[in-house]
Protein backbone atom coordinates (compact mmCIF):
# COMPACT_ATOMS: atom_id res chain seq x y z
CA UNK A 1 0.00 0.00 0.00
CA UNK A 2 1.26 3.39 -0.87
CA UNK A 3 2.20 5.80 1.66
CA UNK A 4 1.06 9.42 2.82
CA UNK A 5 4.05 11.64 3.09
CA UNK A 6 4.05 14.46 6.31
CA UNK A 7 2.35 17.19 4.75
CA UNK A 8 -0.49 15.80 2.37
CA UNK A 9 -3.24 17.07 1.82
CA UNK A 10 -6.15 14.53 3.18
CA UNK A 11 -9.94 14.80 2.66
CA UNK A 12 -12.62 17.05 4.77
CA UNK A 13 -13.34 15.66 7.48
CA UNK A 14 -17.60 15.67 7.92
CA UNK A 15 -19.55 15.53 11.23
CA UNK A 16 -22.76 13.36 10.93
CA UNK A 17 -25.24 13.94 13.82
CA UNK A 18 -28.58 11.27 14.17
CA UNK A 19 -30.02 9.41 16.57
CA UNK A 20 -30.84 6.85 14.02
CA UNK A 21 -28.06 4.32 13.97
CA UNK A 22 -29.30 2.82 10.54
CA UNK A 23 -29.24 6.39 8.89
CA UNK A 24 -26.20 7.31 10.38
CA UNK A 25 -24.46 3.92 9.28
CA UNK A 26 -25.68 4.28 6.08
CA UNK A 27 -24.58 8.15 5.35
CA UNK A 28 -21.08 7.33 6.86
CA UNK A 29 -20.68 4.50 4.51
CA UNK A 30 -21.47 6.20 1.71
CA UNK A 31 -19.82 9.72 2.40
CA UNK A 32 -16.73 7.97 3.06
CA UNK A 33 -17.15 5.80 -0.60
CA UNK A 34 -17.45 9.19 -2.11
CA UNK A 35 -14.07 10.62 -0.72
CA UNK A 36 -14.90 12.21 2.84
CA UNK A 37 -12.99 11.29 6.21
CA UNK A 38 -16.31 10.70 8.62
CA UNK A 39 -17.52 10.60 12.07
CA UNK A 40 -20.22 10.10 13.68
CA UNK A 41 -22.40 11.41 16.44
CA UNK A 42 -25.78 9.26 17.66
CA UNK A 43 -26.89 13.24 19.77
CA UNK A 44 -26.39 16.49 20.70
CA UNK A 45 -24.04 15.56 23.84
CA UNK A 46 -21.48 13.09 21.90
CA UNK A 47 -21.72 15.72 18.79
CA UNK A 48 -20.39 18.30 21.77
CA UNK A 49 -17.82 15.89 22.80
CA UNK A 50 -16.49 15.47 19.12
CA UNK A 51 -16.33 18.95 18.48
CA UNK A 52 -14.59 19.70 21.76
CA UNK A 53 -11.55 17.51 20.33
CA UNK A 54 -11.83 17.37 16.90
CA UNK A 55 -12.54 20.40 13.87
CA UNK A 56 -14.60 19.10 11.01
CA UNK A 57 -15.17 21.21 7.60
CA UNK A 58 -19.04 20.58 7.85
CA UNK A 59 -21.66 19.32 10.28
CA UNK A 60 -24.33 17.17 8.56
CA UNK A 61 -27.08 17.16 11.62
CA UNK A 62 -30.88 15.80 12.03
CA UNK A 63 -33.12 18.08 13.46
CA UNK A 64 -35.31 15.50 14.87
CA UNK A 65 -33.45 13.95 17.90
CA UNK A 66 -34.43 13.46 21.56
CA UNK A 67 -32.98 15.36 24.03
CA UNK A 68 -31.51 18.75 22.94
CA UNK A 69 -32.51 18.82 19.21
CA UNK A 70 -30.63 19.92 16.11
CA UNK A 71 -32.22 23.22 15.88
CA UNK A 72 -31.35 24.01 19.39
CA UNK A 73 -27.50 22.67 18.67
CA UNK A 74 -27.41 24.78 15.62
CA UNK A 75 -27.96 27.94 17.24
CA UNK A 76 -25.50 27.23 20.26
CA UNK A 77 -22.84 26.02 17.44
CA UNK A 78 -22.84 29.29 15.83
CA UNK A 79 -22.31 31.17 18.27
CA UNK A 80 -18.97 29.27 18.74
CA UNK A 81 -17.64 28.29 15.42
CA UNK A 82 -18.18 28.91 12.04
CA UNK A 83 -18.28 25.36 10.77
CA UNK A 84 -20.58 25.23 8.01
CA UNK A 85 -23.74 23.38 8.97
CA UNK A 86 -26.03 21.10 6.68
CA UNK A 87 -29.83 20.19 8.39
CA UNK A 88 -31.69 17.27 7.42
CA UNK A 89 -35.64 16.91 9.00
CA UNK A 90 -38.70 15.06 7.71
CA UNK A 91 -40.07 18.58 7.87
CA UNK A 92 -39.97 20.09 4.56
CA UNK A 93 -42.36 23.02 4.48
CA UNK A 94 -41.01 26.42 4.42
CA UNK A 95 -41.56 27.44 7.36
CA UNK A 96 -39.07 25.02 8.72
CA UNK A 97 -36.55 25.75 6.16
CA UNK A 98 -36.90 29.47 6.91
CA UNK A 99 -36.35 28.61 10.72
CA UNK A 100 -32.85 26.30 10.24
CA UNK A 101 -31.73 29.01 7.90
CA UNK A 102 -32.13 31.81 10.45
CA UNK A 103 -30.90 29.57 13.44
CA UNK A 104 -27.43 29.64 11.43
CA UNK A 105 -27.41 26.47 9.14
CA UNK A 106 -26.07 26.89 5.81
CA UNK A 107 -28.78 24.82 3.79
CA UNK A 108 -31.63 22.32 4.99
CA UNK A 109 -32.46 18.58 3.12
CA UNK A 110 -35.67 17.63 3.49
CA UNK A 111 -36.57 13.56 4.03
CA UNK A 112 -36.18 11.49 2.37
CA UNK A 113 -33.65 12.17 -0.01
CA UNK A 114 -31.33 10.89 -2.46
CA UNK A 115 -27.88 10.26 -1.27
CA UNK A 116 -26.45 12.01 -4.55
CA UNK A 117 -28.62 15.14 -3.55
CA UNK A 118 -26.85 15.34 -0.28
CA UNK A 119 -23.58 15.12 -1.88
CA UNK A 120 -24.24 17.48 -4.33
CA UNK A 121 -25.19 20.03 -1.71
CA UNK A 122 -22.32 18.97 0.76
CA UNK A 123 -19.53 19.68 -2.09
CA UNK A 124 -21.48 23.00 -3.49
CA UNK A 125 -21.25 24.31 0.46
CA UNK A 126 -17.53 23.28 0.60
CA UNK A 127 -16.89 25.09 -2.41
CA UNK A 128 -18.54 28.11 -0.48
CA UNK A 129 -16.01 28.07 2.39
CA UNK A 130 -12.61 28.82 1.78
CA UNK A 131 -10.39 26.28 3.34
CA UNK A 132 -8.57 28.91 5.89
CA UNK A 133 -11.66 29.67 7.38
CA UNK A 134 -12.98 26.03 8.14
CA UNK A 135 -10.52 26.16 10.59
CA UNK A 136 -10.71 28.50 14.06
CA UNK A 137 -8.30 27.66 15.99
CA UNK A 138 -4.53 25.46 15.78
CA UNK A 139 -3.70 22.52 14.83
CA UNK A 140 -5.59 19.55 17.70
CA UNK A 141 -2.63 17.73 18.93
CA UNK A 142 -2.63 14.54 20.46
CA UNK A 143 0.28 13.31 22.79
CA UNK A 144 1.44 9.43 22.85
CA UNK A 145 4.40 10.04 25.15
CA UNK A 146 7.50 11.16 23.03
CA UNK A 147 4.85 10.83 19.50
CA UNK A 148 2.41 13.52 18.69
CA UNK A 149 -0.38 12.98 16.10
CA UNK A 150 -1.56 16.37 14.68
CA UNK A 151 -5.28 15.77 13.63
CA UNK A 152 -5.93 18.41 11.39
CA UNK A 153 -2.94 17.53 9.51
CA UNK A 154 -2.94 13.94 9.49
CA UNK A 155 0.69 13.94 10.86
CA UNK A 156 2.68 11.34 13.33
CA UNK A 157 5.89 13.06 14.82
CA UNK A 158 8.62 11.52 17.02
CA UNK A 159 10.37 14.29 18.38
CA UNK A 160 11.25 16.60 15.51
CA UNK A 161 11.04 13.48 12.94
CA UNK A 162 8.10 12.72 10.90
CA UNK A 163 7.03 9.47 10.89
CA UNK A 164 5.27 8.07 7.49
CA UNK A 165 1.87 6.52 7.69
CA UNK A 166 0.12 4.24 5.39
CA UNK A 167 -3.22 5.59 4.21
CA UNK A 168 -5.03 2.54 6.34
CA UNK A 169 -2.89 4.13 9.31
CA UNK A 170 -4.27 7.29 8.18
CA UNK A 171 -8.08 6.47 8.31
CA UNK A 172 -7.35 4.35 11.84
CA UNK A 173 -5.59 6.90 13.73
CA UNK A 174 -8.42 9.50 12.39
CA UNK A 175 -11.03 6.79 14.29
CA UNK A 176 -9.20 6.64 17.11
CA UNK A 177 -8.41 10.34 17.29
CA UNK A 178 -12.30 10.50 17.20
CA UNK A 179 -13.22 8.46 19.97
CA UNK A 180 -10.51 8.84 22.77
CA UNK A 181 -10.63 6.65 25.87
CA UNK A 182 -13.19 4.61 24.39
CA UNK A 183 -12.44 1.16 23.40
CA UNK A 184 -13.79 0.46 19.65
CA UNK A 185 -14.22 -3.27 18.16
CA UNK A 186 -12.49 -4.80 15.48
CA UNK A 187 -16.22 -5.15 13.36
CA UNK A 188 -16.51 -1.70 13.97
CA UNK A 189 -13.15 -0.42 13.03
CA UNK A 190 -13.58 -2.67 9.76
CA UNK A 191 -16.91 -1.06 9.42
CA UNK A 192 -15.38 3.00 10.17
CA UNK A 193 -12.83 2.19 7.27
CA UNK A 194 -15.37 1.41 4.85
CA UNK A 195 -15.15 -2.26 4.13
CA UNK A 196 -17.21 -5.43 3.96
CA UNK A 197 -17.60 -7.25 7.10
CA UNK A 198 -15.92 -10.68 8.02
CA UNK A 199 -13.47 -12.62 10.35
CA UNK A 200 -10.53 -12.27 7.23
CA UNK A 201 -11.17 -8.16 7.28
CA UNK A 202 -10.84 -8.18 11.54
CA UNK A 203 -7.65 -10.23 11.34
CA UNK A 204 -6.47 -7.44 9.06
CA UNK A 205 -6.77 -5.09 10.91
CA UNK A 206 -5.41 -6.82 14.11
CA UNK A 207 -2.22 -6.62 11.77
CA UNK A 208 -2.69 -3.12 10.72
CA UNK A 209 -2.89 -2.46 14.87
CA UNK A 210 0.27 -3.99 15.18
CA UNK A 211 2.01 -2.18 12.59
CA UNK A 212 0.75 1.09 13.76
CA UNK A 213 2.13 0.36 17.40
CA UNK A 214 5.30 0.29 16.15
CA UNK A 215 4.95 3.59 14.91
CA UNK A 216 3.74 5.06 18.48
CA UNK A 217 5.10 2.77 21.37
CA UNK A 218 8.20 2.45 22.74
CA UNK A 219 7.57 -1.31 23.18
CA UNK A 220 5.14 -2.21 20.96
CA UNK A 221 4.55 -5.37 22.97
CA UNK A 222 3.46 -3.72 25.97
CA UNK A 223 1.63 -0.71 24.39
CA UNK A 224 0.76 2.03 26.62
CA UNK A 225 -0.94 4.45 24.26
CA UNK A 226 -2.57 1.98 21.76
CA UNK A 227 -4.32 -0.34 24.37
CA UNK A 228 -5.90 -4.28 23.64
CA UNK A 229 -9.18 -3.81 25.94
CA UNK A 230 -9.87 -7.37 26.23
CA UNK A 231 -13.61 -8.48 24.92
CA UNK A 232 -14.42 -5.05 23.53
CA UNK A 233 -11.13 -4.51 20.70
CA UNK A 234 -8.44 -1.43 21.04
CA UNK A 235 -8.85 1.76 22.58
CA UNK A 236 -6.19 5.16 22.35
CA UNK A 237 -5.38 6.37 25.46
CA UNK A 238 -3.12 9.43 25.10
CA UNK A 239 -1.62 11.61 27.50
Amino acid sequence: MSEIPAGAEVEAHLLIVDDDERIRSLLKKFLMRNGFLVSAARDAAHARRLLGGLEFDLIVLDVMMPGEDGMSLTRALRAEMPTPILLLTAQGETEHRIAGLEAGADDYLAKPFEPKELLLRINAILRRVPAEARVDAGPKMLTLGPVRYDVDKAELWSGEEPVRLTATEVSLMRIFAAHPGEPLSRARLVEELGRDGGTAQERAVDVQITRLRRKIETDSRQPRYLQTVRGSGYMLAPD
